[in-house]
């Protein structure tokens, strides 16, 4: 009678379909995923704006404003005239700085196109305003 030799291979096979199956199930469920919200802190204490900067003004309906110097009255624009406005503000004037205030219900996309907007016009002092608030902890 003649002995059987023992098999030294692995047989692989059952791997790559157990494999295959993982990465469609994967494939499937990484769409179906929600990916977080994100929850922005307050802050306690915030610096004041400078007293002579030009406050952009963004309101809940996406009109622009501007204000001269923190006591002077909003006049509003649309978005090509605000920038040539600010843009002859710091022509005149290069350290000139410029602070958006954006409403809280405002797409965070519009407060966006706004700072790009002025730091393409040439605006090198930019910053938002914010809210003194309790901090969320």
């Amino acid at each position: 009678m003649r002995q059987r030799r023992l098999m030294n291979q692995i047989n692989v096979v059952p791997y790559i379909d157990v494999m295959l199956v993982l990465l469609v199930i994967f494939m499937v469920t990484a769409p179906m995923i929600q990916s977080g919200s994100v929850n922005l802190p307050s802050v306690d204490k915030v610096p004041a704006p400078p007293t002579d900067a030009m406050i952009v003004q963004v309101k809940a309906d996406g009109e622009l404003a501007l204000r001269a110097t923190s006591n002077a009255p909003e006049k509003a624009f649309n978005r090509r005239d605000l920038i040539a406005e600010v843009q002859s503000a710091v022509a005149a004037n290069p350290g000139q700085p410029v602070v958006i205030a954006a409403d809280k219900s405002v797409k965070y996309e519009l407060v966006m196109n706004t700072l790009n907007d002025l730091r393409n016009a040439g605006v090198n002092k930019v910053g938002l305003q914010t809210q003194v608030g309790k901090s969320a902890r």
